[in-house]
């Protein structure tokens, strides 16, 4: 089983432990190191390239905003999973702006908080249910009509692709559901993006629900 690595950065030393001491029970997960601001966290996602970094958003120095912005930026193929007390529109929009893939509350279980990072770690975006319902009561208000009229530069195959994607389900779900290959989704995945002006799945994602896509 591959070892996902993990970049924990929190500025409270006592939660940043008890999630270390709850990850490091994980069989597939290995904490890489730890960060309690936003320049240390910039500095160890470069040397360390972990697969995913845990990111707080209130801390010294510069925001888990802006830290999540500088990593993908350097380092796009690392994933950001947000894990914060912050559940305003405003926060969590602006991390998805940034490239994180994912949003959880610090009420989240640590089977939850595992789950996401898995996800994470899977090239998925993951929103848990109190950002999610939030996301969908934030779009809810779109008419049903612009579903249909939604993005006519995709063709039919590519609008069913995005529609999964704003369900938050990662390429291999999509081949399932679809039954066509991980190469034909990837392919799928990039012209989205291409058409769309979009520079990964969370401003997929983002676009998608305002054109209210993506509700089960």
């Amino acid at each position: 089983m591959d070892q996902l690595r993990i970049l924990v950065v929190d500025d409270h030393p006592l939660f940043r432990f008890g999630l270390c001491q709850t990850l490091q029970q994980v069989p597939d997960v290995e904490v890489a190191g730890e960060a309690a601001t936003g320049t240390a966290a910039v500095a160890m996602a470069d040397s360390l390239q972990p697969d995913v970094v845990v990111m707080d958003l209130n801390m010294p120095d510069f925001n888990g905003v802006e830290a999540t912005r500088r990593i993908v930026r350097t380092s796009p193929h690392v994933g950001v999973l947000v894990l914060t007390m912050f559940d305003d529109n405003e926060s969590v929009f602006a991390a998805m702006r940034a490239g994180a893939r994912g949003y959880l509350l610090k009420g989240a279980t640590p089977e939850e908080i595992v789950r996401a990072i898995r996800a994470v770690g899977q090239g998925q975006a993951i929103f848990g249910p109190a950002i999610a319902s939030r996301l969908l009561g934030f779009f809810g208000n779109n008419a049903r009509a612009a579903q249909v009229e939604a993005f006519p530069e995709l063709t039919a195959r590519e609008h069913e692709v995005l529609v999964l994607i704003a369900q938050g389900e990662g390429n291999a779900a999509i081949a399932r559901k679809l039954v066509i290959s991980g190469k034909t989704v990837r392919n799928h995945v990039s012209n989205i993006f291409s058409k769309l002006h979009v520079a990964d799945r969370a401003e997929a994602i983002m676009r998608a629900r305002e054109a209210g896509l993506g509700e089960n």
